[in-house]
C-alpha cells in the first residue's frame, strides 16, 4: 500500500524521470485513503491532499493541479453533500496551490499562513502573466495558530516560522488525532528547499522536533511527499528522521565550509552518510540542491 500512494504522489516540481501521471492514476482504483474519524488522504498529482468528510463537514488540505482537484472534489462530493467549510494551503508552491480554481466557489473559505498569498503570487510573477491570472489565493489568514471548529472535529493550523518555506502551516485534526505536514516532511527523500520563498533549514529542524513534542506520540501524520519504499503517512519517528537529515546536512556543509573546501567540493558527494535512504530511485531532487540551499545559508551575510 505505502508503494501505490508514493505512486500516485510522485510527480513533484516537473521531476522528468518520474512515469507519466495518466500511466500512474490508469494504475488503481481509487487514490482515497481514510486514515481515523473519517479523515484521510487522496493521492493524485502533485503535494497529498488531506480531508475530512462527514454530514455535517468537510475540509480539503492542498489542492495540487486543476485536473487531480476536479477528481478530488468529485469523491469528496460523493463522500458528503456538506459544502465545503475550509480548504487549507499549506504552503503557496504550484502543486500544492494551483488546484485552488477547482475549489473556488464550492468552498466556503481557503485559509494559509498571511505570508502565502504574498509568496504565491510572487512565485507566479516568475512564471508569467498567464499564471498570475490563474492564482486564486487564500481569503483567510492567520500570524501563528488558528483554530476551528467543524461538524464534531477541530481543525488547528500552526506556524512556527521559516522552514521549507517562509509560510508553511502544520494542520491538525485534533480529533482524529491526524497531522498534515505540507512539504515540511518528504518521507525518506530530499526535500526541496525554496530559499527564495522564505526558506530557513536551521529554523525547520527546530520547527519540526517542536511539532513532535506538542502533539501526541501516537498522531499518524501525512506527508507531502515521499520515498515509494516509505509512503506518505508515517508517525512522529519519521518526522524526526527529517529533522536529523536537515541537522546532519547543515553539519556536514559547515564543516567542509570550515575545512576551507570549494563548494564545488562540498556539493560532490552523493549520498549523506545515515541517510541513504534519502537516495530514492528515481527521485527528481538531489543531494546536491539541498547542499546547495545549506551553503547558501551558512555563507550569508
Amino acid at each position: 500500500m505505502k508503494r501505490r500512494e508514493f505512486l500516485l504522489n510522485s510527480a513533484l516540481l516537473g521531476a522528468s524521470t518520474m512515469l507519466p501521471i495518466e500511466r500512474l492514476a490508469s494504475l488503481f482504483q481509487t487514490p482515497f485513503t481514510t486514515l481515523r474519524r473519517n479523515v484521510g488522504f487522496f493521492t493524485g498529482r502533485g503535494g497529498t491532499i488531506g480531508w475530512l468528510a462527514t454530514k455535517n463537514s468537510l475540509v480539503a488540505v492542498d489542492s495540487q493541479f486543476p485536473n487531480s482537484a476536479q477528481t478530488c472534489l468529485d469523491g469528496l462530493k460523493e463522500k458528503t453533500d456538506h459544502i465545503m467549510d475550509f480548504l487549507v494551503n499549506t504552503h503557496h508552491h504550484g502543486d500544492h496551490t494551483a488546484g485552488n480554481p477547482v475549489f473556488e466557489g464550492f468552498a466556503k473559505h481557503i485559509v494559509a499562513h498571511q505570508n502565502v498569498p504574498g509568496l504565491q503570487k510572487k512565485a507566479a510573477e516568475r512564471r508569467g502573466q498567464e499564471t498570475v491570472d490563474q492564482q486564486v489565493y487564500a481569503d483567510l489568514t492567520y500570524s501563528d495558530s488558528w483554530s476551528q471548529t467543524v461538524g464534531d472535529e477541530t481543525l488547528k493550523l500552526m506556524h512556527f516560522g521559516p522552514a521549507h518555506t517562509g509560510g508553511d502551516s502544520v494542520v491538525v485534526f485534533e480529533k482524529a488525532n491526524v497531522v498534515h505536514m505540507g512539504d515540511l516532511v518528504f518521507n525518506r527523500a530530499y526535500p526541496y528547499i525554496d530559499t527564495g520563498g522564505g526558506a530557513n533549514i536551521a529554523n525547520w529542524i527546530d520547527m519540526l522536533r517542536k511539532t513532535t513534542e506538542e502533539l501526541p506520540n501516537d498522531a499518524i501524520y501525512i506527508f507531502g511527499h515521499g520515498n515509494a519504499e516509505f509512503g506518505i503517512t508515517g508517525s512522529k519517528d519519521d518526522v524526526i528522521v527529517k529533522s536529523n537529515f536537515l541537522e546532519a546536512l547543515l553539519e556536514y556543509t559547515q564543516e567542509g565550509i570550515d575545512a576551507g573546501k570549494s563548494k564545488e567540493e562540498i556539493l560532490s558527494i552523493e549520498v549523506l552518510e545515515g541517510f541513504e535512504d534519502f537516495n530514492a530511485p528515481g527521485w527528481g531532487l538531489k543531494l546536491s540542491a539541498n547542499i546547495e540551499a545549506a551553503y547558501i545559508e551558512l555563507t550569508a551575510d
